[in-house]
């Protein structure tokens, strides 16, 4: 694919003033949660458990996690990008957990910046998932460009994330979702790895992800509402008065979380669920995953430790263990298995 060098620079501006805006400005919704807030953990205050034994690894898409955590799509394509990436997969490495890549798409445009997602070096034991909006198959995206990016993160799934409010409100976005689900289907047919199904933070409810099932999507990311708003991120990119107001008009737009894993757990109780969207701690992560998710998802708090250090990278990631296995512990359950089936979380209000 040959693409205009002022297109390709268009994107990789755009990567970077993603990273700026969501590390200085205030980009969380406002009014709309991420749903959690709504249930509560039974105590139990006699375990009759060794903490130390207590076992929260689990598997992803036939891959095993010593957690069930996902470092989830963020960035790539600057340089700054490539730090932060690197911080992230040595992690995701060190503790065994997933990790997924922020948009490929620029990697497409501009190949030499297909370094800056080229992490299987840090990564090579991890499940590693590569990333392209579903739009880009109705502007002269296909197969190739799809394998080519598996290729350069040695990928073990391939996420087409999907954001037609962020693309409404962005400069010169990509508007044109006619026909996508058929495109994705003919796609899950030929690629050699799976395909996950991703929102960017605007939830997916249970009809769509039938529908995406139905395609040959292995899997869903809900990326409900409740933590950073992409609308108010292209608010602050704004060329123009329409796309500032259409941004923050929409900030609050979506599906909680919590609402996304109900419903969709409830008509596709066998697809695996990934929960992500307004997650702040390992609490959360807890309550997702007894909601009905198989992993939790976080972006936010690993984009601003990496862009710390790697020390704070993993000081995130051992605390958000910890904070799940007291879950546990406090619950009453030695596994995550027993975990998801205990009932030991309660809708409140």
């Amino acid at each position: 694919m040959n693409v205009p060098n002022n297109i390709s620079a268009q994107t990789q501006t755009r990567k970077a003033d993603h990273i700026r805006i969501c590390l200085e400005e205030d980009v969380r919704f406002h009014q709309t949660t991420n749903g959690l807030e709504h249930y509560r953990f039974t105590h139990c205050c006699l375990p009759e458990l060794d903490r130390n034994d207590i076992d929260i690894s689990t598997t992803f898409l036939g891959k095993h996690l010593n957690a069930p955590l996902l470092i989830s799509s963020m960035t790539g394509g600057t340089a700054q990008a490539g730090m932060i990436n690197q911080r992230l997969a040595e992690a995701a490495q060190h503790y065994k957990i997933a990790m997924g890549v922020g948009s490929q798409r620029v990697a497409v445009e501009k190949p030499q910046v297909a370094d800056t997602f080229a992490i299987r070096k840090y990564a090579p034991d991890v499940l590693l998932f590569a990333n392209l909006g579903a739009v880009q198959l109705n502007y002269k995206y296909g197969l190739d460009e799809c394998l080519r990016i598996i290729d350069i993160l040695e990928a073990d799934a391939l996420i087409l994330h999907l954001n037609p409010l962020q693309e409404c409100i962005q400069p010169r976005g990509d508007v044109n979702f006619r026909g996508l689900l058929d495109k994705i289907a003919v796609l899950c047919s030929k690629l050699p790895v799976p395909v996950i199904a991703k929102e960017v933070g605007n939830g997916i409810s249970a009809v769509m992800a039938q529908k995406l099932i139905a395609a040959g999507v292995r899997a869903i990311d809900v990326a409900g509402a409740g933590g950073t708003s992409w609308a108010k991120v292209e608010s602050e990119r704004a060329e123009n008065f329409l796309q500032r107001r259409l941004g923050r008009t929409f900030t609050d737009w979506g599906l909680p979380t919590a609402e996304c894993i109900t419903s969709i757990r409830s008509l596709a109780p066998d697809v695996p669920l990934i929960a992500s969207g307004g997650l702040r701690h390992g609490l959360d992560a807890a309550m997702a995953i007894a909601l009905g998710a198989d992993i939790a998802g976080f972006a936010m708090p690993f984009l601003q430790a990496a862009a710390v250090s790697e020390t704070a990278v993993s000081e995130l990631t051992e605390v958000l263990i910890a904070e799940i296995t007291t879950v546990l512990f406090c619950t009453g359950n030695a596994t995550l298995s027993q975990f998801k089936h205990s009932g030991s979380l309660q809708r409140i209000q």
